[in-house]
């Protein structure tokens, strides 16, 4: 019984994992391309950014998922979304992309002026400004709180049961309904296990970086 029990959780495990990992692929170039719209100097691109980012971080993302899956058809026909994992990914994708923009625009903000102006001294371009000496201050500003977000995206995972995408927690709901309760405690061990590998790896990031000075 142990056995079976295990298998079936890992089959829904793969699942979670599968919607962490596009997600987090997903979500990060576009967060960083979301956090340059909300400090654009075109006045009206970066308030139309910040406004879906309040809108996005202000609600919550069970509603969002259910908004993307039914939205669409409801609202306009559109059926393109009725794949519930689709909807899912779409979902999760924009929701920490948000999140992640918000990381990003904070660490690049925090950089000081003169450091900037530094580089144009000795002739370096913007895009070498931002690579050379931006970057690697900001990588080690944001990985705390990069950190945060990354290991609350591997618990939102199970929010995805909401329109019934199989994942490790919709699993362990089928064995409650044989009568069967501790399955749904032993989903903890493999968010737990998922959880400390994040951490170590996160913990090793911090470690290469602490001879950057910020």
């Amino acid at each position: 019984m142990f056995w079976n029990v295990t298998l079936e959780l890992l089959k829904g495990f793969g699942a979670t994992c599968y919607i962490f990992l596009l997600t987090l692929v997903l979500a990060l170039p576009l967060g960083l391309v979301i956090a340059f719209g909300s400090m654009s100097r075109f006045k009206p691109l970066s308030a139309a950014v910040r406004t879906v980012v309040w809108v996005i971080r202000g609600t919550p993302l069970m509603l969002q998922v259910i908004a993307i899956f039914y939205g669409p058809y409801l609202l306009f026909g559109i059926t393109g979304f009725n794949d519930r994992l689709l909807a899912v990914i779409v979902a999760f994708v924009i929701n920490y992309a948000c999140y992640f923009s918000e990381i990003y625009r904070g660490g690049i903000q925090s950089v000081p002026r003169g450091q900037y102006e530094a580089g144009q001294v000795l002739g370096m371009t913007k895009a070498q400004i931002f690579f050379r000496i931006t970057l690697v201050q900001v990588v080690k500003r944001i990985l705390p709180p990069m950190s945060n977000e990354v290991i609350t995206l591997v618990k939102d995972t199970s929010l995805a049961r909401v329109i019934s995408v199989v994942e490790i927690i919709l699993v362990a709901e089928e064995f409650t309904r044989k009568g069967l309760i501790w399955p749904l405690f032993y989903t903890g061990a493999f968010y737990l296990i998922f959880v400390g590998a994040l951490t170590l790896l996160f913990r090793f990031a911090e470690k290469k970086t602490a001879y950057i000075k910020v």
